[in-house]
């Protein structure tokens, strides 16, 4: 999918214009995205989003109708429109592989290059990264949530828009919800694809089994029907029983039935017993309404007997606590080889600067220890002194016996894609996500007052930050 540049706050194109305006538009800088607090008050987020922002840096360019648009709005000078119609990204772009596990405080991108391109793609990438991360996160913590049981993606009504509504399901698969509602996201995206019938079916009939046996009729070995139209249990179900033996007479089997509303822990319990001593044991029970990873885990503390779970809402919006936007920000961290960083009289808004590296820190015996964010150049080892990126007075050992990965790799030089920029498939994306949240501390994946799992800064760079500090505040 092709995105505009014009999909960017104006004051890209004002800065921009002022760079080139002062003659600055060629010097080198460096700019980090990141986030400062993990989405949805949990652990971790899963990163998601690289391969659409890798593919608007390559067609990164502004079009006649564009260029006309600007010069129309008064604003520009004649030679800043010239500019842009040469204009390209030439940067080096270093990120995680999709369906990375990363947290608060660490770089996820960085681009290295000319400070007037580096700077101006800071709003797409934003756009691109910040969501569909949140949606693969959400999507982790629903199927955290489910224990086993399916998850459908059921949100493309009330997600925002259409683009959101791919953007969510996109994300959901890299998180690790890997089916949807959305057709053209199946399309688009190789995305298998499910749904059952809405209520208006039902009530186009003059009666509830006669709408049964018609959509039984159309899809003899799809059939999910949907039981609560009147009364799931006096009415729906018993009326999914008799089209299932109807089905099975023919050589077909009845696939599903579906509980859209009332106590789905009871009703799913009550429905199970209903179709096991109907003789339809391997009838599914799939259930939708408002789902979370909040109301399913309750589903399943009662004893529900869900086998597939339709989450739409909650999932497509990304709503809950801590939910509803991930607060990455595009902050510049060097220039022309001098590192920068932004402090505030709110340290939590404080920037860490230079050009950095991300360290993973994993034992064979417990999994993930702990992130370091160190800099260039800088090596770490086990039984090293590291602090807290926000806060230099706390500190932490690197444990011993202890390896260390990169968590890394620069996916774009010079604006085109290196081997680790390739093209991946959502299903190694997944997977991807689904090892290394298995190889969290299990604190992490908790969903009230989770595990806080260190993200440390190594002594060379705590005392670059501590100089920079001393620097700037006399």
């Amino acid at each position: 999918m092709t995105i505009s540049p014009l999909l960017t706050d104006l004051y890209e194109l004002t800065m921009l214009a002022g760079y080139l305006e002062q003659g600055m538009e060629e010097k080198h800088a460096v700019f980090d995205l990141f986030f400062r607090t993990n989405p949805f008050e949990g652990g971790y987020a899963v990163f998601a989003g690289l391969e659409p922002a890798l593919q608007y840096l390559e067609n990164l360019k502004f079009s006649s109708e564009e260029l006309e648009y600007l010069r129309g709005l008064k604003l520009f000078p004649p030679r800043f429109i010239e500019f842009l119609a040469d204009f390209r990204f030439n940067c080096r772009v270093s990120a995680p592989p999709e369906g990375t596990v990363v947290f608060a405080n660490e770089p996820l991108l960085t681009v290295e290059g000319p400070l007037a391109v580096a700077q101006f793609v800071e709003t797409a990438l934003l756009n691109i990264i910040n969501f569909q991360t949140l949606a693969a996160t959400k999507a982790a913590r629903i199927n955290y949530a489910a224990g086993g049981a399916r998850v459908i993606e059921f949100g493309l009504r009330r997600a925002q828009g259409p683009d959101g509504g791919l953007s969510s399901a996109r994300g959901a698969y890299v998180g690790g919800v890997r089916c949807t509602s959305n057709v053209q996201a199946g399309m688009l995206y190789g995305l298998a694809v499910q749904g059952t019938h809405a209520h208006s079916w039902v009530l186009a009939f003059q009666d509830e089994l006669t709408a049964f046996r018609a959509y039984a009729a159309s899809f003899p070995d799809s059939s999910v029907l949907l039981v609560d139209t009147y009364d799931t249990l006096t009415s729906g179900i018993p009326n999914a029983i008799i089209v299932a033996r109807e089905l099975r007479r023919k050589g077909h089997e009845l696939r599903g039935i579906r509980l859209d509303s009332g106590d789905l822990a009871y009703l799913s319990r009550e429905a199970r017993r209903m179709l096991d001593d109907a003789g339809f044991p391997e009838v599914c029970i799939v259930a939708s309404n408002e789902l979370d990873e909040y109301v399913i885990t309750s589903i399943r503390e009662e004893g529900g007997r869900v086998d597939i779970y339709g989450v739409g809402t909650r999932l497509a919006t990304c709503a809950g606590p801590g939910g509803g936007a991930l607060g990455g920000v595009y902050k510049l961290v060097e220039m022309d080889g001098r590192p920068k960083m932004k402090t505030t009289s709110d340290i939590a808004k404080a920037t860490l600067p230079g050009i950095k590296r991300v360290l993973r820190v994993s034992s064979k015996e417990s999994g993930y220890v702990q992130d370091v964010v160190c800099l260039e150049d800088d090596r770490p080892k086990p039984g090293e002194r590291v602090f807290h990126p926000l806060n230099p007075l706390q500190n932490t050992l690197i444990p011993k016996d202890v390896e260390f990965q990169e968590v890394r790799q620069v996916v774009m030089e010079q604006g085109k894609r290196t081997g680790a920029g390739a093209p991946e498939s959502l299903e190694d994306m997944a997977e991807r996500s689904a090892l290394q949240l298995s190889l969290l501390p299990k604190g992490c994946l908790r969903f009230v007052n989770p595990h806080l799992y260190k993200v440390s800064i190594s002594g060379k760079l705590n005392d670059l930050r501590n100089r920079l500090m001393s620097e700037l505040q006399s």
